[in-house]
C-alpha cells in the first residue's frame, strides 16, 4: 500500500488569486485573515456568530465533479476548512464594462442600503442565489436572506432588488459562470490526495485525506477537536475563548460526505450538509423539509452538517428527535473498527454520549416511514427563523386496521438533558384506540417522562404545556380535522 503523501500548507483560490498558505493557526478566521491580513474589508463582522450575515462570502467546492458555490458566514468559518476550495468576497463581484455587478446595480436602484454596515453580506447572498435561480420566488428570496439582518431598510426594498437582478444581466454570462470550467481545473489540480499538517502543539491542525485518514489521525491524536461545519466550534472561540487545537477539519471529506438510500433506509454520512441532504430527506421524508428549512439561515445551513448535530450531543439539536422517532442507527468508527447503536442509545447524560476515545460519528441511518405511517416534527422558538429551539417534538404513528395505536414513538428536544423518548406515554397508547379521550388520558404521563429546566428560551411551566398541546396538535392533524393548523402567510394570501 502507498504511503500516505502529507503537506504543510493549506491551498485555496481567493477571488482570482492562489494561495498557499504554511502558518496557519487553528482558531485563525475566515473574516478575521479577510480582513486583517489581506485587507479586504467589504466584509464585516456584525455578531462574530453566524447570524447576522454581514460577514457573508462565497466558498466553491468541488461535489461529484461540480462546482458548488454556497454562502457561508467567514466569521465563524475557520481558514483550516478551506483547502482546496473557492474564496469569493465582494471585492471580485464586477459587471460588464467596468459597470457594477447586477445584484450590486439592483441594491443601488432599489434602495436597498441606507447605513450600509451589512449590504456586502445581503449582495453576496443575493449572489448565490441568483447563480442557482435567476428568476427566484418570494419565497426562495426569502429563505436566501433568512442568515441576514437589516437594522435599516426593512426589508422590502432588498426583495424588490432581488427580483429586479436578472434585468441588469445574465447568470449565464457572469464571471463565475464563465470561468467555472479555468476554476475546476485549478481546484482539482489543488486536490493531490495529500493530508495537510500545520503546526504544532497548541498550534496544530490537520486535515485528512479521507475517511480512512481521519480514521488513521484520531486514533493517534484521541483528543483533537474535530470540526465540520463549525457552526458550533466557531462559537467555541469567538464567544468562548475555548482552545480547539489539535483541530482536524472534515468538511468536505471523502468518505463522508455522501448520502444515499438502499432499501428503504437513507445513509447520511457525518459530513454532509443539511442543505446538501435538504433534496432527499424532504421528498422521501417531508416532514423534515420544513425543519430543515428553520435551522439557522442559509449560511448555516451551507456548512452546518447533520453528523456534527449529532456528536455535539446539545439536548436542543434541531435533527436527533425526529431521528430518534424515526427510528435511526448511527455508525460509530475508531480505526478500522465499526459499531452500529439506535441513535437514541448514543445520548447517555448532558455533555456525555456513547463514544470512546478516538471514535467517530460516520454516517446515520434513517428509515423512511412505510406507507400509512403518520409522521410530524414541531419546532416551537420565540421567532420562527433562524432561532434556536426552545421546545421540539416528533411523532411516528402507525395505526392497525381497527383503528388502535401499532406503533407509536415520541422524541423531543429541549425538555431533558438529552434528546429523549416520551417512553411513558408511548406505553400509555399503545394498543389503545386513537382517539381524543385516550390522547388526553396519555397527557399526563408527560410528567413521569419530563422534568424540563427554565432558562432563557423559555420557563420549564411553557415547555411542559407545549409539549403537552404537541401531542394534541398530531391528534388533531392525523384524525382529519379539515380546519388548517397552520397557514403560510403564501397560502392566506
Amino acid at each position: 500500500m502507498a504511503r500516505l503523501k502529507t503537506r504543510n500548507e493549506i491551498r485555496f483560490i481567493l477571488n482570482g488569486e492562489d494561495v498557499a498558505l504554511t502558518t496557519v493557526a487553528p482558531d485563525t478566521t475566515l473574516l478575521d485573515w479577510l480582513r486583517l491580513n489581506r485587507s479586504l474589508r467589504g466584509t464585516k463582522e456584525g455578531c462574530a456568530e453566524g447570524d447576522c450575515g454581514a460577514c457573508t462570502v462565497l466558498v466553491g467546492r468541488l461535489s461529484a465533479g461540480r462546482l458548488v458555490y454556497e454562502s457561508v458566514n467567514a466569521c465563524i468559518r475557520f481558514l483550516g476548512s478551506l483547502d482546496g476550495t473557492h474564496v469569493v468576497t465582494v471585492e471580485h463581484l464586477r459587471g460588464e464594462a467596468g459597470k457594477l455587478h447586477p445584484v450590486q446595480q439592483a441594491m443601488v436602484d432599489f434602495h436597498g442600503s441606507q447605513c450600509g454596515f451589512c449590504t456586502p453580506g445581503f449582495v453576496m447572498s443575493l449572489y448565490a442565489l441568483w447563480m442557482k435561480s435567476p428568476a427566484p420566488s418570494d419565497a426562495a428570496i426569502e429563505k436566501a436572506l433568512q442568515g441576514n439582518l437589516c437594522r435599516c431598510t426593512g426589508y422590502e426594498a432588498i426583495v424588490r432588488a432581488a427580483r429586479a437582478i436578472s434585468s441588469y444581466g445574465k447568470a449565464a454570462k457572469d464571471p463565475l459562470a464563465a470561468e467555472r470550467k479555468a476554476i475546476i481545473t485549478r481546484l482539482t489540480a489543488m486536490k493531490d490526495g495529500a493530508r495537510v499538517e500545520i503546526g504544532a502543539g497548541k498550534q496544530r491542525m490537520v486535515v485528512p485525506a479521507n475517511a480512512d485518514d481521519l480514521a488513521s489521525v484520531l486514533d493517534k491524536e484521541p483528543g483533537a477537536t474535530i470540526v465540520a461545519g463549525s457552526t458550533d466550534v466557531g462559537l467555541w472561540v469567538t464567544k468562548h475563548m475555548r482552545d480547539i487545537s489539535p483541530a482536524v477539519f472534515i468538511n468536505n471529506l471523502d468518505g463522508l460526505c455522501t448520502i444515499s438510500e438502499n432499501k428503504g433506509v437513507i445513509s447520511i454520512g457525518a459530513g454532509v450538509t443539511y442543505s446538501d441532504a435538504f433534496v432527499l430527506l424532504s421528498k422521501r421524508i417531508p416532514a423534515l423539509g420544513p425543519l430543515f428549512d428553520r435551522i439557522g439561515g442559509e449560511q448555516v445551513r451551507n456548512m452546518g452538517t447533520i453528523g456534527g448535530n449529532i456528536a455535539n450531543g446539545s439536548p436542543i439539536g434541531d435533527t436527533p428527535p425526529p431521528l430518534i422517532a424515526l427510528g435511526a442507527r448511527l455508525t460509530l468508527r475508531r480505526g478500522k473498527k465499526r459499531r452500529t447503536i439506535p441513535l437514541e442509545d448514543f445520548f447517555i447524560a448532558y455533555g456525555k454520549q456513547d463514544r470512546l476515545s478516538g471514535e467517530f460519528v460516520e454516517a446515520v441511518h434513517v428509515p423512511v416511514p412505510a406507507k400509512g405511517t403518520k409522521f410530524a416534527v414541531y419546532k416551537l422558538t420565540k421567532r420562527r427563523d433562524e432561532d434556536i429551539t426552545a421546545a421540539l417534538g416528533a411523532f411516528l404513528l402507525t395505526l392497525a386496521r381497527d383503528g388502535t395505536v401499532a406503533d407509536i414513538r415520541i422524541a423531543y428536544g429541549g425538555m431533558a438533558a438529552t434528546p429523549k423518548r416520551a417512553s411513558a406515554v408511548e406505553k400509555t397508547l399503545l394498543g389503545k384506540p386513537w382517539t381524543e379521550e385516550m390522547v388526553q388520558a396519555a397527557i399526563a404521563e408527560y410528567a413521569n417522562d419530563f422534568t424540563p429546566l427554565t432558562d432563557m428560551r423559555a420557563s420549564a411551566e411553557y415547555r411542559a404545556l407545549a409539549a403537552r398541546n404537541l401531542l394534541l396538535r398530531f391528534f388533531a392533524e392525523t384524525s382529519g380535522t379539515k380546519a388548517p393548523i397552520q397557514v403560510t402567510r403564501y397560502e392566506a394570501a
